[in-house]
């Protein structure tokens, strides 16, 4: 089935990111349906016009506003549903959900993987929930929540096996700040995003070690070599390139930019935190925490090489001191 138009769009979800779509989507859409868990939190936002937890500075027209606490209201009162919630909250975030999804469609701008499970969020839509591939959209970057809320130059890939379902979202998410580009490549942009996270705490690890700009670019370049391989081997595609906005754009951003929570997350390891007291520290989820031991157990079947993901999973859940799982990593490098 084509959609032609997005009809009646939601947004589930309460965080930075969800607060971000949220805004993209009201610029071509007169009303939107907005799912956050929390009554009072939803009070809380018409009382003051802004998400009083996340981007604080950006203020909504709460009129043009249907928020609702009840998931499956949402759905049955709409035609296409972006979930934007925590890949580790996902399962917990929608297990009430009763309403049907295979006659909407789908947009995921999750960034993770679902955990225990191992598999995309595409994929479990698609086996829990019974979407039809064709209507199961995902959303990449480059784009950071905080500069969609400046109104910053931001671009999105939508990827959907169905062009013209993708050419429908795309359509509905482009504004003068926000450029859209679609994909079929559905599975490879959402393995891209999870990596991106994993590589963002290198990143920030080797930032809090003070190894420099020299050790950073090379980080990257092996980093992109990794994550080619690793979608290479998973999801084969003849016409797909590393060296698109998808894949080396969204690894370029989450590992440079000061926004990114993986990367401040990786230099406060870098600097001597431990992860607990790291974690306790920062207001927002680093996703990459959760991806690297989904990506590391996923691996397990493909065998791929990849050093940094290791290295990663080595420092988060083996224990092993920074300072020597960089040694090692940096003597590997060319």
């Amino acid at each position: 089935m084509n959609f032609t138009h997005c009809g009646r769009v939601a947004v589930v979800g309460g965080g930075s990111w969800a607060t971000a779509i949220a805004k993209i989507c009201l610029v071509n859409n007169e009303t939107i349906n907005w799912h956050i868990y929390r009554d009072d939190r939803i009070e809380e936002f018409k009382r003051l016009g802004h998400n009083p937890a996340y981007l604080t500075g950006l203020h909504f027209d709460t009129e043009r506003i249907h928020f609702d606490s009840d998931l499956n209201k949402i759905v049955e009162n709409s035609d296409t549903i972006i979930f934007v919630t925590p890949s580790p909250y996902l399962k917990g975030s929608i297990k009430k959900l009763k309403a049907s999804l295979r006659e909407k469609l789908v947009v995921t701008a999750i960034k993770g993987l679902v955990p225990d499970d191992n598999i995309t969020i595409s994929n479990y839509f698609e086996q829990v929930y019974h979407v039809p591939e064709e209507h199961m959209c995902v959303i990449g970057g480059p784009s950071h929540a905080e500069e969609v809320a400046m109104d910053r130059m931001c671009y999105l890939t939508v990827g959907c096996r169905s062009i013209d379902n993708a050419k429908t979202v795309a359509n509905m998410l482009s504004s003068k700040f926000i450029r859209t580009s679609i994909s079929t490549d559905i599975e490879a942009i959402e393995f891209g995003s999870v990596l991106k996270n994993v590589y963002a705490i290198a990143a920030g690890i080797s930032h809090g070690l003070k190894y420099g700009d020299n050790f950073q670019a090379v980080l990257v370049t092996n980093a992109v070599q990794e994550m080619n391989r690793f979608l290479a081997t998973v999801e084969s595609e003849e016409e797909r390139t590393i060296f698109t906005s998808a894949y080396l754009g969204d690894l370029l951003v989450t590992m440079y930019s000061n926004f990114s929570r993986n990367r401040t997350f990786g230099t406060m390891l870098g600097q001597g935190y431990s992860v607990k007291t790291a974690q306790l520290e920062m207001e927002m989820i680093a996703e990459g925490y959760y991806g690297t031991k989904c990506m590391k157990l996923l691996n397990k079947h493909h065998h791929v090489n990849m050093p940094i993901l290791d290295a990663v999973y080595n420092i988060l859940y083996e224990k092993i001191a920074p300072e020597v799982e960089f040694k090692i990593l940096g003597d590997s490098f060319r």
